[in-house]
């Protein structure tokens, strides 16, 4: 046999998967709180013990790691005009699996430099202009960052006219040069960015999230773990060769904190008579609602849906509904007893934590009248054709109410703009393999993708 471990590092838990690659099969699953106030390693040994525990004693031929653990990986980026290079920055880094906590527009001040410092984060991603054009606002930008003092390091992926200017500038600190992530209006290239964000996560972010001991006992720490759940997105949609992919699809990560949503879909406008407006967005999208999670962030649930829908939808009273809320806010590690209340209320904020990230991800439509008569304006990915929903999250694989929660996804009479899938197929990651499943893809794509086809379960649900 060929045993392959998988690992990932996330803030609260440390989760493993062994996959035998010569037979292509799962051999098992298991997690362990990751600890990483004292040792990620402390976190890696329980869960292997339980691991080992379901499986036997597994000899490893290598071992492959990614990690959410300490926050992720943070980052700051900084464009020109908002709807244009800051907006492609902002895309860049989400997927290459960062967690962006600000993107700034046009000209930095000293206001904002002081919050830069405040943020402190892994990465700052410095862009502006198309190449050939605005090389004002870039450059002034790096002037700023180089008047005060600071440690992490800089990727400049702007007006490529700009960039070795940028270079200098900033001179005795860590600067990467990058291609543009708009060398043309309207046209993305994000990639590179991508690439080197990731190249930056492995040489450097790794020492800083206290994971350089377990590294040792590794083979490579591959990349974030949103990253790692993007490849395993983008190979089960598109497939590889010898093996089909189910095609477009949209995933769901409900956590504590943030729901994290992935599509793979071209979203562009397929009917004559509608226009697209704004820049055109990745085949491989990804969106963090940092203010929409079960636990951490349940007050940003209410907020968005409504205290009034949440009611509804559990079937209490407002204030049953607000005490709850306190008691998760206070004891943000409750898990529900079957036929509790609290296990009504997280049915309720799960669905709304699922229709409020998936509205906000997708791309909406808006009528307009011209001198030809009516017509469409489509913003953002249309998701409406899309056929394959995939939901992981606790609070989707601890009910037996996984495909009502994830119909919450679909489109709704009550927002027809918004072009959310019409009908679609549920699939649950219950075994909650699909980071891992986007490691081994970095090495057998082939058995990865048939491992996913295989236990990502179809939940019977369809619209």
């Amino acid at each position: 046999m060929n045993n392959v471990l998988l690992i990932d590092f996330g803030s609260t838990y440390t989760k493993v998967t062994a996959v035998d690659t010569e037979e292509g099969r799962l051999l098992g699953t298991a997690d362990s709180y990751t600890t990483i106030e004292t040792d990620v390693g402390d976190g890696l040994e329980n869960a292997l013990k339980k691991l080992h525990e379901k499986t036997g004693p597994l000899e490893y031929s290598a071992r492959y790691a990614c990690s959410s653990a300490a926050g992720g990986l943070r980052m700051i980026t900084s464009g020109l005009v908002p709807e244009l290079t800051a907006e492609a920055a902002y895309q860049a880094s989400l997927g290459a699996g960062a967690k962006v906590l600000k993107v700034y527009s046009f000209q930095l001040t000293e206001d904002d430099l002081e919050e830069i410092l405040q943020i402190n984060p892994d990465i700052f991603l410095l862009v502006g202009g198309t190449d050939g054009g605005n090389t004002e606002c870039i450059l002034h930008n790096a002037r700023m960052l180089a008047g005060v003092e600071f440690d992490f390091p800089v990727i400049v992926a702007g007006n490529r006219t700009a960039a070795r200017e940028c270079e200098r500038i900033l001179a005795g600190h860590e600067v990467h040069l990058c291609e543009n992530v708009m060398p043309k209006f309207g046209v993305l290239n994000i990639e590179p960015a991508r690439k080197k964000i990731r190249e930056i996560f492995l040489n450097r972010i790794v020492q800083a999230k206290g994971l350089s001991k377990a590294a040792e006992l590794l083979s490579g720490i591959l990349m974030p773990t949103p990253s790692a759940v993007m490849k395993a997105m983008h190979l089960l949609s598109g497939g590889c060769e010898g093996e089909s992919g189910i095609g477009d699809l949209i995933a769901v990560d409900v956590g504590g904190a943030t729901t994290d949503i992935y599509s793979m879909a071209d979203g562009m406008p397929k009917d004559a008579s509608t226009v697209y407006k704004g820049l055109p967005e990745p085949y491989d999208k990804r969106t963090v609602e940092g203010d929409i999670g079960m636990r951490y962030s349940v007050r940003g649930i209410v907020e968005a849906a409504g205290l009034a829908r949440i009611c509804q939808l559990s079937g209490l009273d407002q204030d049953a509904v607000n005490a709850l809320l306190d008691r998760l806010c206070s004891s943000p590690d409750l898990i529900p007893e079957k036929g509790s209340d609290l296990e009504k209320l997280d049915y309720a904020l799960a669905s709304m934590a699922i229709e409020t990230a998936v509205a906000r991800h997708a791309g909406s439509m808006e009528e307009t009248y011209t001198l030809m008569g009516l017509t469409y304006v489509q913003s953002g990915k249309d998701l409406r054709h899309v056929k394959q929903v995939i939901v992981t999250g606790g609070s989707l694989i601890r009910t037996d109410r996984t495909g009502e929660i994830a119909a919450h996804a679909f489109a709704s009479p009550a927002a027809p703009m918004s072009l959310r899938p019409i009908r679609a197929d549920i699939r649950v990651d219950r075994k909650y393999i699909i980071a891992a499943m986007g490691l081994l893809s970095e090495y057998y794509p082939q058995i990865a993708l048939r491992i996913m086809k295989k236990e990502l379960v179809y939940d019977g649900y369809s619209e």
